[in-house]
């Protein structure tokens, strides 16, 4: 996809993580998460307001007093606030701040008032694939038998199966059961947007994503889900008595299963996704004649399908 295909506001949010990755970049390696973040964060605000685009950040930061930019609830762009706006200038803080594979910057945007804020809550359940797994899988199942579903929708062995899930202690159940079942685990220990991308993006190497991960990541993921067509749910999963408290008082639905719609509705979505170091949706940062090579995944509910761009900023 050329950038001439895609609409003003898909540009204006590839401008805004292209620059938040650019800005990071020269302390990507140095082994400070909270510099790496805050280049990222400040780059990314500052793109996001310069634009034409109009939006209210609904998965941010944190809250105004937590979080100076990019919070919860702030206005951004010149235009009219005709979005809702999920950000995660670095996902995989870590990563970026080693120096090593799975780090990005990320955007997600749907019409004003169709993105779940459910920020109050840290953590959420999810299970994430193709569109051979709508009607098929649940995330009420038992590990064993979505791998067992998802085998026969997709015409393969269980072991034929790559399966990723985040390397916590919370998921320790759901990764032995999916290497007893024969399946492959795909283990990462952050990057929780772009692996649950990935397992609804087709030819990307992963199959399917379970476990409990990041809340305000599943509702961005749930943007790119939604375009790609693929199957996603989700369960809201508080780890704490703060959280529930927090939660009730929001009157999120804790016992309830979300499906797709319930994360993301509306008929207009865009999703961008650049990379910081490579990972499996796109390459990292490149450096050439003084320029820095950039890449990233776009998927904009207008345009046919997501394609890779790439484009070169001054280093």
């Amino acid at each position: 996809m050329s950038l001439d295909e895609a609409g003003q506001p898909t540009l204006d949010l590839l401008a805004a993580t292209v620059a938040a990755v650019s800005h990071c970049w020269p302390l990507v390696g140095s082994g400070d998460k909270h510099a790496v973040d805050t280049a990222a964060v400040d780059a990314m605000r500052y793109s996001l307001n310069d634009s034409d685009f109009g939006g209210v950040i609904v998965i941010g930061e944190g809250e105004k007093d937590e979080a100076a930019m990019l919070f919860n609830g702030e206005a951004l762009g010149k235009g009219d606030s005709n979005w809702d706006i999920a950000v995660d200038p670095v996902d995989g803080t870590k990563l970026a701040a080693l120096g090593i594979p799975g780090a990005v910057s990320v955007i997600a945007a749907s019409e004003r008032g169709t993105m779940l804020d459910c920020h109050q809550v840290y953590y959420m359940k999810k299970l994430v694939c193709g569109a051979e797994g709508a009607d098929v899988l649940d995330i009420d199942y038992s590990t064993s038998q979505n791998l067992q579903l998802l085998a026969r929708a997709k015409g393969v062995e269980v072991s034929d199966l790559r399966v990723a899930v985040i390397n916590k202690p919370r998921n320790s159940q759901v990764i032995e059961d999916i290497e007893a079942a024969g399946a492959t685990w795909v283990r990462f220990e952050e990057g929780d947007i772009a692996m649950a991308v990935a397992a609804a993006t087709p030819g990307s190497g992963v199959d399917l994503l379970l476990g409990v991960g990041g809340s305000p990541e599943g509702v961005v993921t749930a943007c790119a889900v939604k375009i790609l067509g693929g199957f996603m749910q989700g369960l809201l999963a508080p780890q704490t008595p703060d959280e529930i408290e927090r939660a009730m008082h929001a009157g999120l639905p804790l016992s309830k299963k979300l499906e797709l719609s319930d994360m993301v509705s509306g008929g207009r979505h865009i999703f961008v996704l650049t990379g910081i170091t490579d990972g499996i949706l796109v390459d990292g940062v490149r450096e050439s004649d003084g320029k820095l090579l950039v890449q990233s995944f776009v998927l904009d509910s207008e345009l046919p399908e997501g394609r890779l761009i790439e484009v070169s900023v001054e280093g």
